[in-house]
């Protein structure tokens, strides 16, 4: 992966400005992506989360292999956390993760009126890496669209308080990322779900990820898609194929090699390859 520096000086402040609100909010929902819930899980939130309910939101549910959603599921609940596999941009499951909230709350409203004090609404935190959908998901919590939204990670720059409705008001954040990545692996899959910025990493290289892992993992996708008979070529070579079936051609017949890895990534993160869950469990 190009080793550009992919932690920008809003994210560090991000990330101060969400610890020192902690103790101002009931509980946290953390959004990841389900296609990589476990690499597109801030690790250092959820453990430093740890003295507050947590609720993990696995996003874009409908662009996962719907099994692996399930086995994530059920191993994010085995370590406590409250857990819901969701399709915001769609709506889905959205009043059950408002139920889920709310009951992770309820203690802390026991609480309240043992003190002899009134119940108010839920405040609850949504953190998230960058492009996993936390916007997507509290405008679809509202009757109108309020928070800013778009297919690329950065849009989301400051906190700010949304009231759902009288029982539950949430603050929306910027998308934080960890400061240093654990290897070239994990790179490469928040590049292909678009957590990080285009400008860190090269499309060809992300493209090259993919081929592999498909022709490991599912060796017949790209036949299917593109027309071509993939087996024993490497990443490289598939490229060209597809950009010939595609007719993504420049002068003399030559493959335009960025254009095709352009075609490949974004049909990969629409689904158009299939559903599938890059990380696997155990």
């Amino acid at each position: 992966m190009t080793q550009i520096q992919w932690y920008p000086g809003h994210m560090a402040k991000a990330k101060k400005e969400i610890k020192n609100v902690l103790p101002l909010v009931d509980i946290t929902i953390q959004v990841v992506d389900a296609r990589v819930p476990g690499t597109s899980l801030h690790h250092e939130f959820a453990k430093g989360f740890s003295t507050k309910p947590q609720l993990l939101v696995l996003n874009k549910k409908d662009l996962a292999d719907p099994e692996a959603t399930k086995q994530w599921l059920a191993y994010y609940e085995s370590k406590g956390f409250g857990v819901i596999a969701i399709n915001a941009k769609e709506k889905q499951g959205i009043k059950e993760l408002l139920a889920k909230a709310q009951d992770l709350a309820e203690p802390t409203m026991q609480a309240l009126e043992a003190k002899g004090r009134l119940r108010r609404p839920v405040r609850a935190m949504v953190v998230g890496a960058p492009n996993t959908g936390k916007s997507t998901l509290i405008n679809a919590l509202l009757p109108r669209a309020i928070a800013k939204t778009a297919n690329k990670p950065g849009v989301t720059r400051g906190q700010q308080w949304i009231r759902i409705s009288d029982k539950i008001e949430l603050m929306d954040t910027p998308g934080v990322l960890w400061p240093k990545l654990s290897s070239q692996s994990e790179g490469y899959k928040l590049a292909l779900v678009s957590c990080i910025s285009s400008a860190v990493y090269n499309d060809e290289e992300a493209a090259h990820y993919l081929i592999s892992w498909l022709q490991e993992k599912h060796p017949n996708t790209l036949d299917k898609r593109y027309k071509i008979e993939a087996a024993g070529l490497d990443p490289q070579q598939v490229l060209e194929a597809i950009g010939k079936k595609r007719g993504l051609l420049a002068g003399a017949g030559e493959v335009r090699l960025p254009d095709v890895a352009a075609l490949l990534l974004a049909e990969f993160r629409n689904g158009l390859l299939g559903a599938f869950t890059l990380d696997k469990l155990g």
